[in-house]
């Protein structure tokens, strides 16, 4: 303390801390990066572990064996499906009611706000069929569920036929102390979507749906299961939820220890684990690995029907089968049984699952730390005394006109870059219709072209926006907005990471340069290419490239370009259907946090 109370160390203290500001930066930054990268590592992670007790061991005697007639009711449910034109309900309910479950439909609707031309849908119309096996040794006060999509074509038909299968031997078991639902869900995401939000009682996306007529107990944990093939030769872990939320790490370690057990070979974003961490080719199979989660995670959407269960604090996860060229083969008979072990585990928790902390937030901590050094240089500088006249007093009409300029300063662009994030969030929608007429584009293409055309004019709005009240701009002035606007973006990420993590570090990684270097005296065409470089939208495209490069599917800059229009889509739709944050947040805080950094570069 006696170092920050004497008025002259600590000004030796402050001027070491700007002196240092460039070093300083440049270490934080790189080290935020070098510690990032570590976590693919092994010897720098932690060991998998259970911490919930009930979870721990995995002495369940597996015993179902219909997997082949698993596969004759996935035949006859393909059959009726295509007979039908799409979800054979009532064959459904005959089926499930066969099987001793109190069988429920649900009709839903939806109106898109544009058409969804990757899944050729614009007003979709559909209906849940869920059966409920009560539980026959507890109150009735929790429930499972096991959902399979009802999906258009010969895809996931085995799934519904083994979802089936399970209902039937579950039916004959006596052990159950939880509530088991069976789902089947038409149209993936808006079924579900539709389905969660009737047995929960709530309306957060404006979809029209019938009440249910049938509900068990809270749900504690959930499975979606997808299967296109009647031979397997390794089961997929989906994780990666709504706004980036992931299930508890145990439900993941369950399903590792069961796939170990039974000799199923498990994969994440369809990679199996290596053994060679030591070498190169090791560790950058397991970067790989983990930057296609960042990746995923950073898109905000859900990756399957399990994500949208995340919000509602429910534990799930898709488990898809893979028939790739592995030689290493599993019948549906064996996944089955991985199926009942698993639920035979969750059946036996005594109380939600618990909540494991992580220490990733040291990483942003160390990137954004660069953020607190420019602000204290900055601070610094503005603390500057005023200047006195001839005869050594302070000229209050000047401090007071100081003052003015530097609130104005700030407002100004402040006002109009978020003014131009609101149109960039609301124009799109609102001027479709009007697009289509005068161009000759779709109504998705409409969307995307007014988005895009709402940001890139955005560039020009806030520009030298200090001039509009105050006329031409002062040292002091450019210093405040920075100020401002390095601290806004210290706090908008720190809030982002909270809620998405690898969205927060992947727009941190390219925010905080941009934070660092702009100022305007640094060579202005170089600085305004670096700076559209890094911005929101650039940060996209090049993830849309990188993320194919991830999945070893490169593609050329047409097909790239293509992609990038359809993320941008497909972003907008998820925020309108099922609440993604990522588009809201992208449009009304962080592109007005970048144009106030633009509007310093060109500050005159």
């Amino acid at each position: 303390m006696g170092l920050l109370s004497d008025p002259n160390r600590r000004r030796a203290l402050i001027s070491l801390l700007t002196r240092l500001n460039s070093p300083i930066c440049v270490v934080c930054y790189m080290a935020g990066v070098a510690w990032f990268m570590g976590l693919a590592f092994e010897p720098f992670t932690l060991r998998t572990y259970m911490s919930e007790n009930a979870m721990g061991s995995t002495m369940v005697e597996e015993r179902f064996p219909a997997g082949e007639r698993a596969l004759t009711t996935g035949r006859e449910f393909s059959a009726h499906k295509k007979k039908a034109g799409g979800m054979p309900v009532d064959w459904l309910v005959k089926t499930m009611q066969a099987r001793g479950l109190e069988v429920f439909t649900q009709r839903f609707s939806r109106k898109l706000p544009f058409p969804d031309e990757n899944k050729e849908r614009y007003m979709v119309k559909g209906t849940n069929v869920y059966g409920i096996l009560r539980a026959p040794r507890a109150p009735r006060t929790e429930a499972l569920v096991l959902s399979a999509p009802c999906t258009p074509g010969d895809s996931n038909n085995q799934a519904v036929g083994l979802l089936l299968g399970l209902a039937q031997y579950f039916r004959n078991q006596i052990y159950w102390a939880k509530d088991i639902i069976f789902l089947v869900n038409e149209h993936d995401l808006i079924g579900m979507q539709a389905w969660l939000e009737g047995y929960h009682h709530t309306n957060t996306t404006g979809m029209d749906w019938s009440p249910l007529q049938g509900r068990g107990g809270s749900i504690q944990a959930a499975l979606s299961l997808e299967l296109s093939s009647d031979v397997i030769t390794s089961m997929d872990l989906v994780l990666e939820g709504l706004n980036g939320q992931l299930p508890n790490l145990d439900l993941a370690n369950l399903f590792y220890a069961f796939c170990q057990k039974i000799g199923v070979l498990c994969t994440i974003q369809g990679k199996l684990q290596r053994n060679d961490w030591d070498s190169v080719s090791g560790y950058s199979h397991s970067v790989q690995t983990m930057m296609l989660m960042v990746m995923k995670q950073a898109s905000g959407r859900p990756w399957g029907d399990h994500g949208l269960f995340l919000r509602y604090h429910i534990e799930a996860a898709s488990i898809k089968g893979i028939n790739s060229f592995r030689q290493y083969k599993t019948d549906v008979t064996t996944i089955g049984r991985l199926l009942e072990g698993m639920y035979r585990k969750l059946n036996n928790l005594l109380e939600p699952f618990g909540l494991l902390l992580t220490d990733y937030m040291l990483i942003l901590t160390l990137l954004l730390h660069l953020t607190v050094v420019q602000a204290l240089d900055l601070w610094v500088q503005l603390a500057t005394p005023p200047p006195r006249t001839e005869d050594g007093i302070t000229d209050k009409e000047q401090v007071r006109h100081t003052y003015y300029f530097r609130v104005l300063s700030v407002l100004t662009p402040l006002v109009i870059s978020h003014l131009t994030g609101v149109a960039l969030y609301t124009l799109p929608i609102q001027f479709q219709e009007m697009a289509v007429e005068q161009f000759p584009v779709s109504e998705t293409e409409a969307v995307v072209l007014t988005a895009i055309g709402v940001y890139t004019a955005g560039l020009a709005l806030p520009h030298n926006t200090h001039r509009l009240l105050s006329g031409e701009g002062t040292e002091q002035g450019w210093r405040v907005l920075k100020l401002v606007a390095v601290l806004y973006l210290a706090v908008l990420l720190g809030c982002t990471a909270l809620i998405n993590f690898s969205l927060g570090f992947i727009l941190a990684l390219t925010l905080v340069p941009v934070a660092a270097f702009v100022t305007p005296h640094v060579p202005k065409v170089l600085s305004a290419f670096i700076l559209v470089i890094l911005s929101p939208a650039c940060t996209l495209l090049f993830s849309v490239f990188f993320f194919q490069e991830l999945q070893e599917l490169p593609v050329s800059f047409q097909e790239g370009w293509l992609l990038y229009l359809s993320v941008i889509s497909q972003g907008i739709l998820d925020h309108f259907l099922y609440g993604s944050l990522v588009y809201p947040l992208i449009a009304l805080l962080v592109y007005p946090c970048w144009l106030l950094f633009w509007n310093i570069l060109f500050w005159k």
